[in-house]
């Protein structure tokens, strides 16, 4: 099977609610124009169809969330036995029964299976909300409030988490307003860049920092997979100066660049982990996670919790989480993510020798190409990050949802799910390279 288009793209139906919400969303969010967005109606497994009837292949995963693909089975029917008990309960005042269950599988999936021992969790909502609940574990624990993180991070865009984030273009509008107690840090690519780590560690007043936040592979910067050297040394450090070392697996937790999570492959067991996507696979839920010995740092709750949100432990998300942390304990979907893993990389290692391409490069499900910029402009005559958001707008074309990586959308982002077939994945990559 390969995408059905039956009308232009977009089609008149996208085109007409692209107006209309033109019409009542900030204009900050959501890009309009004559080739673009489409608008989706339904999707399943690897494939979306939009409003006007046109089905396409998902190579995103929805921003890196269903891993498993869009809808699994499971999850429905967990979402449609749920939906007639209980959607919505008083997570922190009169919690439900299945808050307890996912606190106790994310447990058993951390700490459980790192060192035998259990975990506690802060369910929130949002990527952004799990790293800000890691910042203020960090500082009850160590009462410092330096937090290390690194150039081209990103860990969401509310304040606290806004405050490390690694790209200008989302800082520098609000730069007066974010509070300056953190130090940004080369992210290293390669024993050069470990080199120059090491020597600004060395720098670093240890007396003032509580914590590390690191992503262990960078994904919105452009898949940067840094060396296997790079989380032990953080480890080392963060043990010896007595911070926290907190790593944002929000995109690669859950079989994303291969393992369970990320920080397994260099075998790293961190302070605090934060977790979100893939976990409920499209329910806004997520995690900061962390030892008994760190999370023990925050209060008793007598009555009124210390960090809360009305939402906290959704009884429906809870469910969908419990469900998904099962299926993707099943030996059956790892078996799928391992040949699924496979599949991709023996594929896209056929385009490493293109004329357009300087390197492809990532792990598991989590790939990103960059193009060869002297070789882009001799061809086209126009930069890279141009040419590479109007191959996304063709790939849509021919009913290929992509998007740009990099901090100025010069690198093309591949992050799809376990459901895409060897064939399919050999037919996708012809459009993409057909250049």
């Amino acid at each position: 099977m390969i995408p059905q288009l039956i009308t232009a793209i977009p089609g008149p139906q996208s085109l007409a609610l692209g107006q209309r919400l033109k019409q009542v969303e900030s204009p900050t969010v959501t890009y309009i124009s004559d080739d673009f967005p489409i608008f989706w109606k339904k999707a399943q497994g690897s494939w979306v169809w939009d409003v006007d009837g046109n089905q396409f292949l998902d190579l995103t995963s929805a921003f890196g969330v269903a891993t498993l693909g869009h809808r699994p089975e499971a999850m429905i029917h967990t979402i449609q036995e749920q939906s007639e008990l209980l959607v919505h309960g008083m997570g922190d005042v009169h919690p439900s029964e299945t808050k307890v269950e996912l606190c106790e599988a994310i447990s058993t999936i951390t700490w459980g299976r790192w060192t035998g021992e259990s975990a506690q969790t802060l369910l929130m909502n949002s990527g952004s909300d799990a790293i800000e609940a890691a910042l203020k574990t960090a500082f009850l624990k160590t009462g410092k409030n330096l937090v290390i993180s690194f150039k081209d991070a990103y860990h969401g865009l509310g304040y606290g988490a806004l405050t490390h984030c690694g790209s200008k273009r989302f800082r520098e509008p609000f730069h007066e307003q974010l509070q300056e107690h953190h130090i940004q840090l080369d992210y290293p690519k390669d024993a050069d860049g470990m080199t120059l780590l090491k020597q600004q560690l060395a720098l670093v007043d240890a007396s003032q920092v509580g914590a590390v936040l690191v992503e262990p592979v960078q994904a919105r910067a452009g898949t940067h997979v840094p060396p296997v050297g790079f989380l032990p040394l953080l480890r080392e450090w963060t043990q010896e100066q007595g911070a926290c070392l907190i790593l944002d697996e929000i995109y690669t937790g859950f079989f994303r660049t291969g393992s369970y999570f990320a920080c397994e492959q260099v075998g790293v067991v961190p302070d605090i982990i934060c977790i979100a996507k893939a976990l409920t696979g499209g329910y806004p839920i997520s995690a900061c996670v962390g030892s008994l010995e760190v999370m023990s740092a925050w209060p008793q709750s007598t009555g009124e919790a210390l960090h809360t949100s009305t939402y906290l432990g959704n009884p429906l998300g809870c469910a969908i989480g419990v469900t998904a942390i099962k299926t993707f304990n099943q030996a059956q979907t790892q078996l799928q993510i391992k040949e699924s893993c496979e599949n991709w990389k023996q594929v896209l290692n056929n385009y490493t020798q293109h004329p357009l391409v300087k390197r492809i490069k990532g792990l598991g499900l989590m790939w990103a190409v960059e193009w060869d910029e002297q070789a882009v402009q001799k061809k086209h005559q126009i930069s890279t990050a141009s040419w590479n958001i109007q191959l996304g707008l063709d790939l849509l074309q021919k009913g290929i949802i992509t998007l740009p990586e990099g901090n100025h959308g010069e690198l093309l982002g591949l992050s799809p799910n376990i459901t895409i077939d060897k064939e399919l994945i050999e037919w996708a990559c012809k459009q993409i390279f057909a250049t």
